[in-house]
């Protein structure tokens, strides 16, 4: 079957990183219930918020936690725009009862957050398992739940602990793979029984990219004409990336299906960056090259966990640069996944020339973010947020109030066509660390003074309050959850 016939047999989720959209691949026990009328959303529709450890927590050397590339690479000098890091960010690990409370006024019913590999384990699996970390987790995921909240967790986003990158280079050894499996089963034990949504690695393709060919992001590998890295080879090193990161998923998956899911009744996906290319014609030429551009973008992780092998248009343009996947390999991917998350934040025109691209809409003060909400209903039928505000008032973010009634349009528009449609997670819940723009971009519902860490609404949390409200979405798991420990 081609992959075209694939996505569009696929039903989604939506949730936000600017905007993610959820894709369950398989019916789960605890599948969520669709509304009869497909013009609207789900009685137990997903709203929520997003965050991630690195960003928000802070408590960089608190109870036990060790450092992460993170850590390592915010601290060198000339990494990071205005030569801040994540030390303390907006120490949503002291403040998440505050936090949580911001999350209850708006009326979301489910909070996306990743784990800090490093909090759980400091040296990865070469030294015992940091219960400081385990029992934080354990509290945070207990006050969601007393709250409403359903908690959403990401096993890594973006962040691994350092003693892996100094032993064996991180993702770019199979010993990974290990490494990583063994992180995903300590968490499933530990938090399964309440976590029913589990994400193995959020947006594995720009992690790959950013760090292994353009050196922007740990461990800062790339070669010319990319960058200007003292390690790395951007032709091949990526790839190697991928692949590793591609079977750590697989293992994690199968981990999950054979010891936890049946008891546990979770679901297990992954995330993946996704933005829409158009092509600028209709000529067969130009479509081709829009399918490119999805295969190497998107398809390169998407394929081998859905098919088993790259894609296609990879393979032949490629060649022996992509790694092979053996037989263990092969049987781990029939894992598979239960969901696809999409992280969708513009859309491009695409022509047949190398490095070409036409930019449809109207940009914004982000020269990569292009408004153009169509993309997102696009995205969503073929597989079936804060912007930088330098004319505006801090609280009156208007600009990113029309970005999510754009969207939300957008979203609500594939409804009405039949899209199967779950969830909303808007990013970010507050202004953070934003990698290596530091605290210079501001993408959060509520604004933070970064010196006071005070908390304030803005007009797009208002308005996002006021939405949710006005589709009448109810909580997914009552205070009395009958799962719920008090485990400190």
């Amino acid at each position: 079957m081609e992959v075209s016939q694939v996505k569009k047999a696929i039903f989604f989720f939506f949730f936000f990183f600017f905007q993610i959209f959820l894709a369950p691949l398989c019916t789960c026990s605890n599948s969520l219930m669709t509304s009869d009328d497909p013009s609207s959303l789900p009685s137990n529709f997903l709203f929520g918020t997003a965050s991630s450890s690195y960003q928000f927590e802070g408590a960089y050397r608190s109870d036990g936690k060790g450092p992460s590339n993170w850590d390592v690479f915010a601290h060198e000098p000339g990494n990071i725009i205005d030569g801040s890091n994540g030390d303390i960010a907006v120490d949503h690990y002291h403040r998440y009862p505050e936090d949580i409370r911001l999350m209850e006024s708006l009326g979301v019913n489910s909070y996306r957050f990743s784990i800090s590999w490093a909090r759980i384990l400091p040296k990865g699996r070469f030294a015992e398992v940091n219960m400081a970390g385990i029992h934080y987790y354990n509290r945070l995921i207990n006050s969601l739940l007393q709250r409403g909240i359903q908690p959403f967790v990401t096993l890594t986003h973006f962040d691994i602990p350092q003693e892996l990158e100094d032993r064996y280079g991180g993702w770019l050894s199979p010993k990974s793979q290990e490494d990583f499996g063994y992180f995903a089963d300590i968490c499933f034990e530990h938090f399964g029984d309440r976590v029913k949504y589990w994400v193995t690695f959020n947006e594995p393709n720009i992690q790959t990219t950013l760090a292994y060919r353009w050196g922007e992001f740990p461990p800062a590998h790339c070669s010319a004409p990319f960058g200007n890295c003292t390690l790395g080879d951007s032709e091949t090193e990526p790839f190697i990336v991928a692949h590793n990161m591609i079977i750590s998923h697989a293992t994690a998956v199968n981990i999950y299906r054979t010891k936890y899911q049946k008891e546990q009744g979770g679901i297990i996906g992954i995330v993946i960056h996704a933005a829409w290319f158009e092509p600028i014609s209709n000529s067969l030429a130009d479509k081709l090259a829009a399918e490119r551009a999805i295969s190497f973008f998107m398809s390169w992780f998407l394929d081998p966990i859905i098919f088993g092998k790259y894609p296609a248009e990879m393979i032949e343009i490629l060649g022996s640069i992509l790694p092979e996947f053996s037989r263990s390999d092969q049987q781990k991917l029939k894992s598979g996944l239960d969901f696809i998350g999409i992280n969708h934040y513009t859309s491009y025109y695409v022509q047949d020339c190398i490095l070409s691209i036409c930019e449809p809409g109207q940009p914004t003060d982000l020269e990569w973010l292009n408004v153009y909400p169509q993309g997102m209903e696009n995205m969503v039928m073929v597989k079936k947020d804060d912007l930088k505000l330098t004319d505006e008032k801090p609280l009156e973010d208007l600009k990113r109030v029309e970005y999510m009634a754009g969207h939300l349009s957008a979203l609500l528009s594939a409804v009405r066509k039949g899209a199967d449609v779950r969830g909303y997670f808007a990013w970010s819940l507050l202004d953070n660390f934003e990698w290596r723009f530091g605290y210079t971009e501001r993408f959060g519902l509520h604004r933070v003074n970064f010196t006071t860490l005070k908390r304030t609404p803005k007009l797009s949390a208002s308005w996002y309050k006021r939405f949710i409200a006005e589709h009448n979405i109810r909580t997914i798991i009552h205070p009395d959850h009958p799962n719920l420990q008090q485990i400190y």
